[in-house]
């Protein structure tokens, strides 16, 4: 059986098709080719158009095909990740009635904090593990309030890969998972929560019907099958948000095992056994893909918005014509530090570890006679390295200490500058592994129809292609002495930043 998997990312659609019996992948094609724009109509706002997702998942699915590799009639069953934390909205006839408000979106702010000061703030994070912030059911709040006329023709309310299965299949479902990126879910009650429903005067039939993660979410219409060139009634057995997604394919699936990942945003998600919060809500708490009621587990997710969104930024400004390897070769000529510059990475809206605040991105210590745009790119990479680091801080806070972090070799993790300045200023030893979101979103696909025996059988044997280690601890010999000094580098470099910020 082949496996098909669907990624809707902000910048692009990626699809994989994956053989269940060798776990191989043997097609992958993302679409389009250039990076798809975040509609900003206002600061702080950021919106797509979810048939603009749809049409580019028709055209990732049919470059697949194109390849050759496989015959689509052998595809099985469909998984599907996706952007988190977004909010679509149709009408009764499926039509979506206005563009999806996204993830780093951030004019819910203010409506989430008036539903914390409402619900009250200790009740709000032990039953919900967060604050509402301007996460979906608060961005669902402002539409109510500031286009009624828009709230009063929803049918259902979707995360970006729960529309992506109604188009697929006619079907709108979402399950326990989604509901908890969405601060719809009160853990401590394990039902859907009655007081966000309550103070935002929600009517619960626009929540689809709840199904488990690895479950059928519906088959593929006859319709869509002859658009797609597949078997009508192949079956949606899988349904994540990315990150959670991306830990599942990292094989991150147990308490203590931390997962990140460093594309338009940044993340480090690690899994937990706990009913854990952050008294200040910096970091959240969502259900894991293998959440039960019987064994609980959650992903406590440091998201950083404004990560590879500085990266791409600085290279179309600063480097017009290169691509991403050339900047990466460009910063490594640049001492660790460069030069004195500091770049916080913070323009993508508000930033949830910074308490919402939007202190936008900045560019410190700029020297017009020393410095030149490979200065600014190593500084763009190490700021963003940086911010994880402030990240895993408050993690550690909150009794998270990773002894490992595991990581797809892809986006930042590309770069031996941004990896080395990762490990060194974090502290913490990083395996590398060659995953992708889509590949994950077959794999689980294959999970959900039982194609393997278990989440754990289904990536058993995965293997690091590369494992990075700090230089405090090892033997001293000439090179861990000049790693050790580049940590005392990067630690002063660190300090500088934190400052600033």
């Amino acid at each position: 059986m082949l496996l098909l998997g669907i990624d809707v990312g902000t910048s692009s659609i990626k699809v994989a098709v994956v053989d269940a019996a060798t776990r191989q992948c043997v097609a992958t094609a993302s679409y389009p080719d250039s990076e798809v724009p975040i509609i900003a109509a206002a600061p702080g706002w950021a919106e797509q158009s979810p048939e603009g997702w749809w049409d580019h998942v028709k055209g990732a699915i049919l470059k697949a095909h194109a390849s050759g590799a496989y015959d689509p009639k052998d595809i099985g069953a469909i998984g599907i990740a996706y952007q988190m934390h977004g909010l679509v909205v149709v009408d009764k006839a499926d039509k979506v009635l206005r563009n999806a408000i996204i993830w780093c979106d951030s004019r819910a702010v203010e409506t989430g904090e008036k539903a914390l000061n409402a619900i009250g703030r200790q009740k709000a994070l032990s039953h919900l593990l967060n604050s509402p912030g301007n996460f979906t059911a608060s961005k669902l709040g402002w539409v109510k309030q500031h286009e009624p006329e828009i709230y009063d023709r929803i049918h259902k309310t979707m995360l970006p890969g729960d529309y992506i299965a109604l188009k697929l299949t006619g079907e709108a479902t979402t399950s326990i998972s989604a509901l908890s990126e969405g601060i719809f879910w009160d853990f401590a009650e394990d039902r859907l929560s009655e007081d966000v429903i309550h103070y935002f005067g929600f009517d619960r039939t626009l929540i689809p019907e709840i199904k488990p993660v690895f479950s059928d979410h519906g088959r593929l219409t006859d319709r869509k099958a002859s658009e797609l060139q597949l078997k009508p009634g192949i079956p949606v057995t899988y349904k994540a948000g990315d990150q959670p997604n991306n830990a599942l394919s990292l094989n991150v699936l147990k308490p203590g095992e931390v997962a990140a990942t460093a594309g338009t945003s940044g993340v480090i998600y690690g899994v937990t056994d706990t009913l854990t919060y952050d008294p200040a809500s910096r970091v959240n708490t969502f259900a894991h893909v293998n959440y039960t009621s019987d064994a609980k587990r959650l992903g406590v997710l440091l998201c950083i918005n404004g990560t590879g969104i500085l990266n791409r930024w600085v290279r179309d400004q600063f480097g017009k014509g290169l691509s991403y390897p050339d900047i990466n070769r460009e910063a490594a000529t640049i001492p660790v530090g460069s030069q004195g510059i500091s770049m916080l990475p913070f323009g993508n809206g508000a930033e949830r570890m910074l308490g919402n605040r939007i202190p936008g991105a900045q560019i410190h210590g700029l020297d017009l006679n020393l410095h030149t745009s490979a200065h600014l790119f190593r500084a763009a990479q190490e700021g963003i390295a940086f911010a994880f680091r402030y990240g895993l801080d408050i993690l550690r806070e909150n009794g998270m200490h990773p002894k490992t972090i595991r990581a797809g070799k892809a986006n930042l993790f590309l770069s031996e500058v941004f990896t080395d300045a990762f490990v060194q200023v974090t502290g913490v030893p990083l395996d590398l592994y060659q995953n992708d979101g889509s590949v994950g979103a077959a794999m689980g696909a294959g999970i959900g129809v039982k194609a393997f025996a278990s989440e754990e059988e289904a990536f058993a044997g995965i293997e690091a292609v590369a494992h990075l280690a700090p230089g405090a601890g090892r033997s001293a010999t000439a090179e861990t002495k000049a790693t050790a000094t580049a940590a005392a580098v990067y630690e002063e470099a660190y300090q500088r930043w934190k400052k600033l910020l």
